[in-house]
């Protein structure tokens, strides 16, 4: 695989990191646990590396208007995890899947509030396509966001939830992304080196 040289931290994290490497709470589940897929879509910009995010629209029972990766339930019909979230980003965001290459799959996390298991499927966006949300029932927008607006530590703070539980957060692109989709974008920041120190007592109320 060809690919500019920030994408091989990236690359070589499937097969390399465990479960507790990445997830924010134990692992669990029960027989009504249901699997899904997401998509980190890795892409290359001017302003370097960037991911891309999407928002749920505001009117789903299940994470309405939280930003997230695209991704979704694995039907059937789906070969692997693999399959399922680039099948899912195309329906959400129009992204052609000829350009994606898929890096691997990560260990799967268990999503409580929407009781589901969630396999993180890292991908190079080899040959970027134009974006949108495609259908407003699931999704209200589609950004690209740069790693390095990420990790600037102006753009980081802290969630407690309802529950007691804080989460890592992100302001960026007008977007607040907490929960599960910013724990995960924290640890690949951690993993590939790209974090930048930050203030942890830094906090925001929930969206």
């Amino acid at each position: 695989m060809t690919g500019p040289d920030w994408l091989a931290a990236f690359a070589e994290l499937p097969g390399r990191v465990s479960r507790e490497d990445i997830a924010m709470i134990p692992h669990g589940g029960d027989d009504q646990t249901r699997s899904s897929a997401v998509l980190i879509l890795l892409g290359d910009s001017p302003a370097g590396p960037d991911i891309l995010i999407t928002q749920r629209a505001s009117t789903l029972r299940s994470h309405p208007g939280q930003p997230s990766f695209p991704g979704g339930a694995i039907d059937p019909s789906d070969i692997s995890a693999s399959g399922a979230a680039v099948r899912e980003a195309v329906e959400e965001t129009g992204v052609e899947a000829s350009g994606i290459v898929v890096l691997g799959e990560l260990p799967t996390l268990w999503l409580p509030p929407s009781n589901f298991h969630v396999t993180p499927v890292l991908a190079w966006w080899s040959k970027p396509s134009p974006v949108t949300a495609m259908n407003s029932d699931e999704v209200e927008r589609v950004e690209r966001i740069s790693l390095a607006e990420l990790a600037a530590p102006s753009n980081r703070y802290r969630i407690q939830l309802a529950t007691g539980f804080i989460t890592p957060a992100f302001v960026a692109a007008g977007l607040t992304i907490w929960g599960f989709t910013a724990g995960v974008i924290d640890r690949l920041l951690y993993l590939t080196g790209r974090e930048i120190p930050w203030e942890r007592d830094r906090m925001l109320s929930r969206p």
